[in-house]
């Protein structure tokens, strides 16, 4: 599987608390996929913020994948 996201997101404790951002941007991961989750499109996230690439927006699609193929469950006892 070809993974987009590496080069594209970042992490800097001094920016945005640390929470992954596009690379270049204090736009974090977590607001383009809350955007693309209350219905925005790669276009209309193009038109809200012009600085913002086809390339950065899918790189954090993907680094959500990522994050997700990773995650493990554990049911804890009641």
């Amino acid at each position: 599987m070809k993974i987009i996201h590496e080069g594209w997101i970042t992490r800097d404790n001094d920016i945005m608390m640390g929470k992954p951002c596009i690379k270049g941007t204090r736009i974090t991961v977590e607001l383009i996929l809350k955007k693309m989750s209350e219905g925005a499109g790669v276009q209309q996230l193009l038109e809200d913020y012009p600085h913002l690439t086809n390339e950065g927006i899918y790189a954090c699609v993907d680094y959500a994948r990522a994050i997700m193929i990773n995650e493990q469950v554990f049911e804890l006892p009641v």
